[in-house]
């Protein structure tokens, strides 16, 4: 089955190469030279050279790459096997993953990946750039393709032939977007990630995925002498930039301007530069390094009319283990439930406290941000900036309202078993690895002061162990990554691929922070303008954009959940955006080099009825952590068995989406 349906960019009618001829000097002395030199042999040797390199241009230019599905190898994928990301247990999909197929398609053909079983490529090796375009709202009813069957008795994994274009008006309604139906003959169902209730981002798993056999065992090898050299610095468990923004840590304004601070936000001075002691003597520059300190800390909220508020703060110090603040806090809203059960707090512990959201804030900033004493000239170097340890502590520091740029979070040192991206649970670790109790005061709550002392037990034990310890070896890492140490196979050594990701916003310190280059932009103009810019140089590209398509399919970023559902546009705003989706795209194929591959994915269809279902969810959750009954709860607070059904149901419809897939000749 042949994906590339037209040459939309062939210079003639019959896609032959037209050759230019050279223009020859026909002066008598011109022909008595040639004449002399052909007598001498060497213009035959010449005329045959070049006859024998046009003859191969001719021969490359009819050799055309292609993509042709397999569909009995789909066909049988009703029952297929696919391993999850984490690489650690089996998993029956039914449609192509991202974590699989699509992933390991765009490595194939950039870099050295095995081909995936369900497409063939004719003459890989001549495709010269791929370029994978996200456009989000290109759903079935848009481009007027039968729905994707849902009965049990046909296979929804086919790809879905895309009708012609009508040659006549009369011929019947043109699709919203008829550069699709004009470049692709087919549309290739795709299935999101997620469980039963959500989906996931359709991008991690395209980012991220298991290494290979052989870069596992050089991981491994690398693991084992790392953990002979025993390290006992615990700065090198501070968590990068990149991991805090994954894990939604609110990320200080001097690091990266991806976290809004709204006003009752704090944050702690920016940390000194080295570049400071520029001017000292040699031996001023190199003093031993000063040891920052590390206080572990843990935070309890109760619920309010704002949501959850601070209730209650605990900090040790990690060296000595003496309690260095511990304090209750008055929320700023009333109290709707002290969360008991798992707070600690009550309302007669409250019922005093009249120390506020800001005079904490006030006292952390101090202990994070030591004044430096004037008079001192005992070191020249500036004193590191202190370092926070807790787990799961972008939790705490939301409660708290302070964004700090040193951290480590032992929910991110440990691994969960199943792998990412699920994180164990404080109680588990301490219980596994440091062979303690905690949390065992039941209906009691939690005590923060003994969450905090197992963060700095669990802290302790990996220095002590070595940087495995507590690990499952499941080894991930980024498309750009497994791009990076690939040789390229089109022609080219390990590290010639050149990568670039096109996104709005900031995406150097996303997603796109290990690309070789990485375009932020602010208007689809700027995508399409920088994207034109960046396909010649570069050997894969990625554009993660909706062009246009925002009013369609509401996710304001390609990493995050779908939020609640909005008023969907006019039909006669649709129209324009179609209209302006379709010059886009036809602008960008027109620009593409000969023998690039070009790929589309919408990634999900409309999420619109599982956000709402999930947001019903919620508040029937919330209302069962509060303690409430069934009779207690209000109709809007209810769920039954019939509405996890219909969550169900329309998560399944939303993970749906499509790809289209073609070179361009």
């Amino acid at each position: 089955m042949a994906m590339k349906r037209l040459n939309l960019s062939s210079p003639t009618q019959d896609g032959s190469p037209k050759h230019k001829k050279t223009k020859t000097d026909s002066s008598p002395a011109s022909m008595l030279d040639s004449e002399a030199l052909e007598s001498d042999g060497w213009t035959k040797v010449e005329k045959r050279k070049q006859k024998k390199t046009k003859k191969a241009e001719l021969k490359l230019d009819a050799t055309q790459s292609k993509f042709l599905y397999h569909n009995v190898e789909i066909n049988q994928r009703r029952h297929a096997v696919g391993i999850d990301v984490g690489g650690l247990y089996l998993q029956l999909v039914v449609e192509l993953t991202w974590e699989q197929e699509i992933r390991q398609l765009v490595i194939h053909i950039v870099a050295d990946a095995p081909p995936p079983n369900w497409l063939r490529i004719d003459n890989a090796p001549l495709i010269q750039k791929v370029v994978v375009l996200l456009v989000p709202g290109l759903t079935n009813d848009v481009l007027a393709l039968p729905p994707i069957p849902t009965s049990p008795n046909v296979n929804p994994n086919v790809p879905i032939s895309i009708p012609l274009l009508p040659r006549t008006s009369d011929g019947g309604p043109l699709p919203n977007v008829p550069f699709i139906a004009a470049t692709f003959s087919h549309a290739c169902p795709t299935r999101a990630p997620g469980d039963q209730t959500r989906m996931h981002s359709v991008l991690g798993g395209f980012f991220h995925g298991p290494v290979s056999g052989e870069e596992r065992n050089k991981r491994a090898t690398m693991r084992l002498l790392s953990e002979n050299i025993k390290n006992q610095d615990p700065e090198q468990y501070l968590l990068t930039l990149e991991q805090m923004i994954d894990n939604e840590y609110p990320i200080p304004s001097y690091m990266a301007d991806v976290f809004e601070r709204p006003d009752d936000w704090m944050e702690t001075p920016e940390p000194v530069k080295s570049g400071l002691l520029d001017g000292l003597s040699d031996q001023a520059k190199t003093p031993s390094k000063a040891k920052a300190k590390i206080y572990a800390i843990d935070c309890e909220m109760c619920l309010t009319e704002d949501g959850k508020e601070l209730a209650r703060v605990s900090i040790i110090d990690y060296y000595s283990e003496k309690v260095v603040y511990d304090q209750l806090v008055k929320p700023k809203k009333p109290i709707l439930d002290y969360l008991t059960r798992w707070s600690g707090i009550t309302e007669e512990a409250l019922a005093p406290v009249t120390t506020t959201l800001a005079q904490v804030q006030a006292h952390i900033l101090r202990l994070l941000s030591p004044p430096k004493n004037p008079f001192s000239s005992s070191s020249p170097s500036p004193q590191p900036t202190p370092i926070l340890l807790g787990h799961s502590l972008e939790s705490d520091l939301n409660a708290l309202k302070i964004s700090h740029p040193r951290c480590i979070d032992t929910a991110l040192m440990y691994h969960h078993p199943r792998g990412r991206p699920l994180k164990p649970g404080l109680a588990w670790l301490t219980k596994k690895w440091c062979n303690r109790e905690i949390q065992t005061r039941g209906e009691g709550g939690h005590d923060p002061e003994e969450d905090a002392r197992a963060c700095i037990s669990l802290l302790r034990k990996k220095l002590e162990c070595g940087p495995g310890f507590g690990e499952y070896k499941t080894d991930i890492e980024s498309i750009f990554e497994r791009m990076a140490r690939s040789t390229r196979r089109s022609g080219g050594p390990v590290g010639s691929i050149r990568s670039a990701v096109v996104d709005h916003g900031n995406p150097s310190v996303m997603h796109g922070n290990k690309a070789t280059t990485s375009l932020g932009c602010s208007s689809d103009a700027d995508v399409l303008k920088n994207l034109l810019q960046v396909i010649p140089s570069h050997d894969f590209t990625l554009v993660l954009t909706k062009l246009s398509l925002e009013g369609t399919t509401p996710k304001p970023s390609p990493d995050a959940p779908p939020p609640p559902p909005h008023e969907p546009p006019s039909p006669g705003t649709l129209k324009g955006i179609y209209e302006t989706l379709n010059t886009q795209l036809k602008t960008l194929h027109t620009a593409l080099p000969p023998r690039t591959a070009f790929i589309i994915f919408t990634g999900h269809s409309d999420p619109r009825r599982m956000a709402q279902l999930n947001a019903r969810k919620s508040v029937f959750d919330a209302a069962v952590k509060a303690g409430k009954t069934m009779d207690q709860m209000g109709p809007d607070e209810r769920w039954s068995s019939s509405d996890m059904r219909e969550l169900e149901e329309a998560v399944e419809l939303a993970k749906r989406g499509l790809m289209f897939l073609g070179i361009k000749s």
